[in-house]
């Protein structure tokens, strides 16, 4: 079998991978041509079988074995190694890496930061917090952009603050929306001192409670301090790049505005966009791809 031909079979299964995950995003990637549609499903499968690894039953010691195979895979398929025992998505995920110039330290953080989700989570301040957001979420949309481009004459440390904004902004809007969620399975993410400040420990969590209240909505304004940062990230992007990039920040934000216009109350279900603005997003993103907006 021919290289050409093994690759593109990485690509079809990557593409199968993306397809079956249900999230909403991937209907996002038609908006880019064939190329970076294909280097987006590699970057989103390689994300999607780390979270599995990462979420997988059994205990931590297991799981942390399985991540370092993982990382060990990933070491060797972006040096040009591969084997049959790798899993297949590997092959896309190099060609991706080499034609768009992906930085490796982007995929290195995005599985330090599945694995550190692996023990109870515990942060001090926002301080210790943010370097959790980074690896999660900020690698990974720095990867994303590395795909979608720049325009002429911008730069990618010109791109690089308001694109890591972006991710401190998604992950924070992750962690309201999952709060219940965690609590449950014994993970806290915001800082100890916040809740400390707002007599909200954990256990006393709740939406009726005017102390729980006021501290979700100072952790909303610090989510939309990071949305306001990243907005400048549009300056920078490709007129497809920009389109992507709309959606996906107008989902995001309008999650965190719906968990604001809910009272916080993210215990009794999960808060989700309405169907009708997630629409709304990819209608604008096709907008800004046609230069109607």
């Amino acid at each position: 079998m021919s290289n050409s031909v093994a690759f593109n079979g990485s690509f079809q299964i990557c593409r199968q991978i993306t397809a079956n995950a249900g999230s909403s995003f991937p209907i996002a990637f038609r908006l880019l041509p064939p190329p970076k549609r294909r280097a987006m499903d590699a970057l989103y499968a390689f994300m999607r079988v780390t979270d599995d690894l990462g979420d997988e039953p059994g205990e931590p010691g297991t799981q942390r074995r399985h991540l370092t195979t993982w990382r060990a895979e990933l070491e060797a398929a972006l040096a040009g190694r591969f084997s049959p025992e790798m899993h297949p998505i590997f092959p896309a995920l190099a060609v991706t890496v080499r034609r768009f110039d992906i930085p490796c330290q982007y995929l290195f953080d995005a599985v330090d930061g599945v694995e550190s989700d692996l023990e109870p989570a515990g942060f001090a301040t926002f301080t210790d917090l943010y370097p959790y957001c980074y690896r999660v979420a900020s690698a990974v949309g720095l990867a994303c952009v590395r795909v979608w481009g720049l325009r002429p004459g911008a730069t990618w440390e010109e791109a690089r603050y308001p694109a890591e904004a972006a991710g401190i902004a998604f992950q924070l809007t992750n962690i309201l929306r999952d709060l219940g969620e965690d609590l449950g399975r014994g993970r806290v993410y915001l800082p100890t001192d916040e809740l400390t400040a707002f007599g909200c420990p954990p256990e006393d969590w709740n939406p009726t409670s005017e102390a729980f209240r006021a501290m979700m909505r100072f952790q909303t304004e610090r989510a939309r301090h990071y949305y306001n940062r990243a907005a400048g990230l549009e300056r920078f992007l490709t007129h497809d790049g920009i389109a992507i990039y709309r959606v996906m920040c107008d989902t995001y934000r309008q999650l965190l505005e719906h968990i604001a216009r809910r009272d916080f109350d993210v215990f009794t279900q999960r808060v989700r966009v309405p169907r009708g603005r997630k629409c709304l997003a990819l209608f604008r993103g096709w907008a800004t791809k046609w230069g109607w907006a």
